[in-house]
């Protein structure tokens, strides 16, 4: 049997097969990645970029069309520094095609070339021992092959052998890989795919099982903790960037000082932008002028390194953005944050990583169309918890009020596959928001560090949502009208009169106006005397502060409960956008929590 051209169908098949060999190793693929940065997610992340190959890559009349369906996918599916290259590889193997229907080998060898060129280009800064290396030594093998070969089944067996020693010498390149005793998790899994590749090619059939690319590098897939963790960017961030004429060497030169492993790829209409930063917010303020954007993503390395390397404990805490403590608080006790959605100008942001609330403030008062809001999708949350999951004996969520989002029920309905398989996870509803759902979520952190059991953490949690309450002073009621949470008649009376309405949250969890103030004087000493009222009958244990860009009334609220509680605040810390959106720029909450 001979294989001498690859048709549409072939290509298209071949491409599959490749991409399910590489969804079949991606566990082993996380289990050995260290570079650029050991958060063990690269295998995850190219199972993700070949799962949209596989879902939205179609079958076309020519090899060049279908590339191109397939490239598309790549670049709108691809995540993390080895999905991007990947996919940047494949545009480039795909921009490389002529349009005849057929692909000869020296036109695929030239179509190679062509693509690790394309994708060297996407790199800012190019590593050795690397995937790029990988692609390389296999695209230089296809160039020396193409005019001896007799056809596709004679390249793909050579050129493998020279792909497998490219991956086995990658340790000898990179000090990291050399230090743990692995190949570079993203490299092997670029020869994986071909594996897969070449197999159909030869055969006709996708390969069930991992065959001679597993067996020769065995060697190099023993699994190393790591005592240490240079991690000096915190967020793997990426976006999708839409728009006309897209220059990419002028948005990578404009995005480089933001963090280092920068990679843009793509081509004039679409690019797909990855860096590691410590300002996710910065890249898509910046990112805004160059088109429309319409997908991001910024994960948390260093919580997804504790969580495999260093974690403090056995039971894992989540919470969502709406729950405002400092992040000092978080890292502390190693809190995990799930993002609800912010949607501004059509572009959806996500709360406290990829916006920042001084932003969301220039936009409310000038926006087309006001920001609105939404939970996280049950498949953002599941893939948050199955991670998490797999890191930790069991789980507990406590969400912002189910009265006041959907966030609650889309993590039960996404915890329950996993409930199903064993895993421990309860969700607990905070029955608040904002600063109230933070001291909540500082209380449970309490009890895990105190060692208590799983039911006890959940058990006293649920306590102290029935004994928190918080206190809510809102300076004007137009962004409540705006964002939808009263209507405009009882917003226009409030102008009308100038009310400083107090507000709170009742039993339920729902957000109820306790206080109509004429004034911030008369409205703060409402707020004292509620908080006076719960003093003399309970004793106060933690309280907090928090507000929209009004600091410096927060530090005069700080002095005032003080003097009345005691104490000094808890802590005192600006609030989510979301939470800003709604009750709007000058707001301050006081919440507090009573044993």
């Amino acid at each position: 049997m001979t294989v001498q051209i690859i048709n549409s169908e072939k290509l298209y098949a071949a491409f599959l097969a490749g991409a399910r060999e590489v969804i079949k190793q991606k566990n082993e693929l996380n289990k050995i990645n260290v570079f650029p940065v050991a958060d063990g997610d690269t295998g995850t992340n190219l199972a993700f970029t070949m799962h949209a190959i596989i879902e939205e890559a179609r079958l076309e009349d020519s090899a060049k069309k279908t590339m191109e369906t397939i490239a598309e996918a790549a670049l709108v599916g691809a995540r993390g520094n080895s999905g991007i290259i990947f996919a940047q590889f494949i545009n480039g193997l795909y921009m490389g095609l002529d349009d005849k229907e057929d692909i000869s080998v020296k036109g695929f060898s030239r179509s190679v070339t062509n693509a690790v060129t394309y994708a060297h280009k996407a790199i800012s800064n190019p590593v050795e021992g690397t995937m790029i290396t990988v692609m390389r030594d296999w695209a230089n093998s296809l160039d020396d092959l193409k005019d001896i070969a007799t056809d596709f089944i004679e390249v793909f067996s050579k050129s493998m052998i020279i792909a497998i020693q490219s991956l086995k010498d990658t340790p000898k390149k990179l000090k990291v890989l050399k230090d743990a005793s692995v190949v570079d998790s993203g490299a092997k899994g670029f020869v994986h795919f071909l594996e897969g590749f070449g197999s159909f090619i030869r055969t006709g059939k996708t390969s069930k099982s991992p065959v001679e690319v597993e067996k020769n590098i065995i060697e190099f897939t023993q699994i190393h903790t790591h005592d240490t963790h240079d991690l000096s960017h915190r967020y793997c961030t990426e976006a999708l960037v839409k728009g006309e004429s897209l220059d990419l060497d002028r948005v990578r030169m404009t995005l480089n000082d933001l963090g280092d492993s920068l990679i843009v790829a793509g081509n004039e209409n679409k690019m797909r932008i990855h860096i590691h930063t410590n300002t996710p917010a910065d890249l898509f303020r910046r990112l805004k002028y160059f088109g429309h954007i319409i997908q991001q993503k910024a994960d948390d390395m260093q919580r997804q390194y504790e969580a495999g390397h260093a974690r403090k404990h056995k039971i894992a805490l989540v919470t969502d953005s709406i729950a405002d403590l400092p992040k000092d608080l978080m890292d502390k006790h190693q809190i995990h944050m799930i993002p609800l959605n912010l949607i501004v100008n059509e572009s959806n942001y996500l709360d406290k990583l990829t916006i920042t609330p001084s932003y969301l403030y220039e936009l409310m008062d000038n926006a087309d169309h006001y920001p609105t809001s939404s939970q996280p999708t049950r498949e953002a949350a599941g893939d948050f918890l199955n991670f998490v999951s797999t890191n930790y004996d069991s789980i507990i969520v406590v969400t912002v009020s189910k009265q006041m989002s959907g966030t609650f029920e889309t993590i039960t309905k996404a915890a329950e596959k996993l409930q199903k398989a064993g895993k421990k996870i309860a969700i607990i509803d905070s029955k608040s928001n904002s600063a109230g759902q933070g001291l909540v979520v500082l209380k449970a952190a309490e009890f895990i560090e105190a060692g208590k059991s799983f039911e006890e953490v959940v058990n006293q949690t649920e306590k102290v949502v029935r004994n928190t309450k918080i206190f809510v002073h809102v300076k004007t009621l137009k962004y409540m009208v705006r964002s939808g949470r009263i209507s405009k008649i009882t917003g226009l009376v409030g102008k009308l009169m100038n009310l400083k309405p107090v507000v709170s949250i009742d039993e339920e969890g729902q957000g109820i106006i306790i206080g109509k103030a004429l004034s911030d004087s008369s409205s703060e000493k409402k707020m004292q005397a509620l908080v006076k009222e719960i003093a003399q009958t309970k004793n106060i244990t933690e309280y907090s502060i928090v507000h929209a860009d009004a600091e410096e009334q927060a530090s005069q609220y700080a002095k005032v409960f003080t003097s009345l509680i005691g104490r000094e605040p808890t802590y005192i810390t600006s609030i989510s956008s979301i939470v800003a959106m709604n009750a709007g720029v000058g707001c301050v909450a006081i919440a507090v929590t009573t044993d």
